[in-house]
């Protein structure tokens, strides 16, 4: 009896490997919106904001608007600031502040 040696099809290995590669799960998002949603939401609550520079210069407002690199903040009795976000150390509320400090 002779014996037929059975050789798979290169191709059809190559294309099965292609569609298993393209199954694997991707990489998160870079962005994820956080700081977005953060901004939005303390305009909307026109929340009382304390911002910490890089220099330790601090300064109070709310925020008026944000972009990419900057935000507007309002002051109550001195010029509004339009202000560099690499600038910024943190922000922070000065709501929750006041309140911590009336519990002690």
């Amino acid at each position: 009896m002779n014996r037929k040696l059975i050789r798979p099809n290169l191709s059809e290995i190559k294309e099965k490997m292609t569609r298993e590669s393209v199954k694997k799960k991707s990489h998160p998002a870079y962005e994820t919106h956080a700081e977005n949603y953060y901004h939005l939401k303390q305009m909307n609550k026109k929340t009382l904001m304390g911002v910490a520079f890089e220099d330790g210069e601090t300064t109070e407002g709310y925020i008026e608007w944000y972009d990419k690199n900057c935000i507007k903040l309002n002051r109550n009795n001195a010029p509004n600031l339009l202000i560099y976000k690499h600038s910024i150390k943190y922000l922070y509320k000065l709501n929750d502040i006041k309140k911590g400090k009336q519990k002690t």
